[in-house]
């Protein structure tokens, strides 16, 4: 590698079916985070139907050895690749190297046996279905078997945390099918990292042959067009915002499906008790800043509005409360984010012009900064930032929830009780206790539906 690239870039390799390939072919990248790849050969990144997936017919608990060895893999890192492919994130990513490196040290937790164990008899009622046929006796006195058939699957992940792409891993793995990875630029090292430590630590197992990671930039047709065909996959799994979601949308046709992880917004709701003790609002203050600032504000279950009951006057004092706590470090934040971006900024700053109607507490520096509006402000709040909204009722804001509201963190939790159903109706798909909105765990609904079930390929014997 010459001189140049030995400042400017880092070397991605690709993992394709088990074996990692190497090489600075091509060039992609800011010019302040520039990356190589190895040039794509589009034919060793498919599996041909002719044949079956090598890990068809592999039992699951077979399966579920191999990954929690990968767990521990991934922690003890032997060869050092976790420890590079975090030195390579942390000069492409724009998470800070705090937020990465609590990452990358909780990565090997998702390859729990007992979590994998609960997602499997949660999703799709036990591993029966995987290794073999379930016998069902229908209603009409007829003995028939189905069995949820291994997939071929084309992954576009997100790169907003290290643990979408483990979470991605687990899931293919667990139904057997064969599965590309399109790594994402704003995490290009993670993916690879884990498919190296499952070849090392089942070199040539079936297993190991079943994922393939590579690098292309997005909606590049030369690729997709060639790759997201049904004589391929049987499904195009995609993360991301609107224009990904719309890319990957022209491709769908008969016989390929579209499996979305749409792009999602979260809120929190806080009832008029917090006012009702000096620590009481500190715990709500707490609590609301833990969900506002998950991955620095990245993740999709960050809340970045927050509706609270009470006067102006009791709202402003949550205010107060609320925004220094934005800016303390946690596992999943840094003490100071990335500063609001410019555009934004002027935004904020014509706000700070317009009180009563609006108030801003804190700097535009990442350490934290809140915004009071008798209704949402009519800009995506980003960079560690909170629009908090009164409402006399929590009940008038259910109206601001829609289809993109993913989770909603609600204070006391006794009050889940009476919105949850009003939620859920106009299109929410997660209620938790205000500060649990991290705490996703697999094997429970994500975004509104089953991922392993619609994942596998549901087939009849009858």
């Amino acid at each position: 590698m010459n001189a140049r690239l030995d400042i400017h870039t880092v070397p991605l390799c690709h993992v394709i079916k088990g074996e990692t390939v190497h090489g600075a072919d091509l060039e992609f990248g800011p010019s302040n985070a520039r990356f190589t790849t190895p040039r794509l050969d589009l034919d060793r990144l498919v599996w041909l139907r002719a044949e079956p997936g090598p890990a068809f017919d592999t039992p699951l608990a077979e399966i579920m050895d191999i990954l929690v060895a990968t767990g521990a893999w991934l922690k003890a890192d032997p060869k050092g690749w976790v420890a590079e492919a975090l030195e390579f994130t942390v000069k492409t990513s724009p998470l800070p190297r705090d937020v990465l490196e609590r990452s990358y040290a909780s990565l090997s937790r998702l390859f729990s046996r007992r979590s994998m164990e609960f997602q499997v008899q949660q999703e799709l009622g036990g591993a029966d279905v995987l290794d073999s046929w379930r016998e069902i006796d229908t209603p009409a006195g007829r003995h028939v078997r189905i069995r949820a058939f291994p997939p071929r699957l084309i992954h576009i992940i997100a790169g907003n945390a290290p643990g979408v792409a483990a979470m991605t891993i687990v899931r293919g793995a667990l139904t057997k099918g064969v599965h590309l990875i399109k790594i994402p630029s704003n995490d290009l090292f993670t993916a690879t990292a884990i498919l190296r430590g499952l070849a090392e630590v089942a070199p040539g197992h079936p297993l190991s042959r079943s994922f393939s990671a590579a690098y292309w930039r997005g909606g590049d047709e030369s690729v997709e067009g060639r790759l997201f065909l049904p004589q391929f996959f049987d499904k195009l799994v995609a993360w991301g915002g609107e224009s990904t979601i719309r890319t990957a949308q022209k491709y769908i046709g008969p016989g390929f499906e579209l499996v979305s992880f749409d792009p999602k917004t979260s809120i929190s709701m806080l009832g008029h008790e917090i006012f009702s003790s000096p620590s009481l609002l500190a715990d709500a203050a707490e609590r609301a800043s833990i969900d506002a600032t998950l991955m620095n504000q990245q993740a999709c279950v960050s809340s970045r509005i927050q509706f609270v009951e009470g006067s102006i006057d009791e709202v402003d004092r949550y205010c107060e409360v609320l925004q220094p706590r934005l800016g303390l470090q946690r596992e999943t934040a840094s003490a100071i984010g990335r500063p609001v971006a410019g555009d934004l900024r002027d935004e904020v700053d014509a706000l700070r012009d317009m009180e009563p109607y609006y108030r801003v507490w804190g700097k535009c520096d990442g350490s934290g900064l809140v915004i009071r509006s008798e209704a949402p402000v009519d800009f995506q709040p980003d960079g560690k930032m909170v629009n908090v909204v009164p409402v006399k009722r929590l009940e008038d804001a259910v109206r601001y929830v829609n289809i993109a509201t993913q989770t909603i963190g609600v204070f006391p939790q006794e009050r889940k009780l009476i919105l949850r159903n009003a939620l859920a109706a106009a299109g929410a798909q997660r209620v938790v206790t205000l500060g649990g909105a991290g705490t996703m765990e697999a094997g429970l609904p994500h975004d509104g539906f089953l991922p392993l079930s619609r994942f596998v390929r549901w087939v009849n014997d009858e």
